[in-house]
């Protein structure tokens, strides 16, 4: 680690010292921001818009925030910068935090998906959430010990550029992609995750996990456009029954293959075998239960994608 680095991580514990010195008094506040970057959080929250407010916004989020979730994990790895409490024993841990610190994926993730709804809902409240928790979610990240400013600074960095990309890239592929056969479709469903996953670096499980979940996503996606259709509007009790349906069977998976795959070997093949599922369920499944239990509307064939 070269003398330049070690001057800004020594920077960087004074600030979460600095930070942590209104510990334990903030600790609930603080962790609740975090909650609000953790892989639980985003498991409630991306099938809502997806299925009860925005299917085709939802859909596109999906896409972005897994996207930005590989790039991150790879970053970490590749990075190998070690986390506050790590650098310096004076630090305390307030959450747990495993691997790498740079970049933050809490605040590039934050950037990423609530940046993404403010520009796609373009209203002023948005914005104001959204800026709030581009601003608390990051902060958190310090005063928890569990990361240094440089790591936020990266996590800001990466996610607007994720965007930028995004932005550029996505309209024109998305109508190219809809203009093609199913199989074709599928074709580029499953290869982009499936590279993805070989790309790993370290079969590190972050990589793994959003590789994975993309692959069962976008396979769900393109399905859902050929099977069922669904229109995610509706009356507000059929929005709030598809959700608590679609989410207990989302969670069932989640948290039954952890205790189903525990121990077994190789690991990370039944880790991608996991979250492919709870991709594939939260695509195409739970759509598909909610036009079979009448609570969705489905759109005729042919219509715009």
């Amino acid at each position: 680690m070269g003398v330049g680095v070690e001057n800004i991580l020594d920077w960087g514990v004074n600030v979460v010292l600095w930070c942590q010195q209104f510990s334990p008094g903030l600790d609930i506040v603080f962790k609740s921001f975090t909650f609000l970057g953790n892989e639980a959080f985003y498991l409630l929250f991306m099938p809502l818009i997806y299925w009860c407010f925005d299917r085709r916004m939802g859909a596109r989020l999906l896409v972005i925030f897994l996207f930005s979730a590989y790039v991150n994990s790879a970053a970490k790895v590749i990075a190998d910068q070690p986390r506050p409490f790590n650098y310096d024993t004076r630090v305390k841990a307030i959450v747990p935090a495993e691997g790498g610190g740079f970049p933050s994926g809490h605040t590039q993730n934050s950037v990423v998906v609530w940046a993404y709804l403010a520009y796609c809902l373009n209203k002023k409240l948005v914005w104001m959430v959204a800026g709030l928790l581009m601003v608390a979610i990051p902060l958190s990240r310090i005063y928890l010990g569990v990361h240094f400013p440089i790591d936020i600074f990266g996590g800001y960095l990466i996610g607007l550029l994720v965007l930028i990309v995004f932005f550029w890239v996505a309209p024109s592929a998305e109508a190219w992609l809809w203009q093609q056969k199913l199989g074709w479709q599928l074709i580029v469903a499953v290869l982009l995750p499936l590279i993805l996953l070989l790309a790993s670096p370290n079969r590190d499980s972050g990589c793994l996990t959003a590789a994975a979940t993309l692959l069962g996503c976008s396979t769900g996606i393109v399905l859902e456009r050929h099977w069922v259709r669904f229109r995610s509007k509706g009356y507000l009790w059929q929005r709030t029954l598809r959700y608590l349906l679609g989410i207990i069977v989302l969670f069932a998976l989640w948290g039954g293959l952890r205790l189903a795959f525990h121990d077994l070997e190789p690991d990370f093949l039944f880790r991608v075998v996991r979250y492919a599922l709870v991709g594939l369920w939260s695509g195409l499944g739970a759509p598909w239960m909610f036009s079979r239990l009448k609570l969705v509307e489905t759109e005729n064939v042919g219509v715009n994608r």
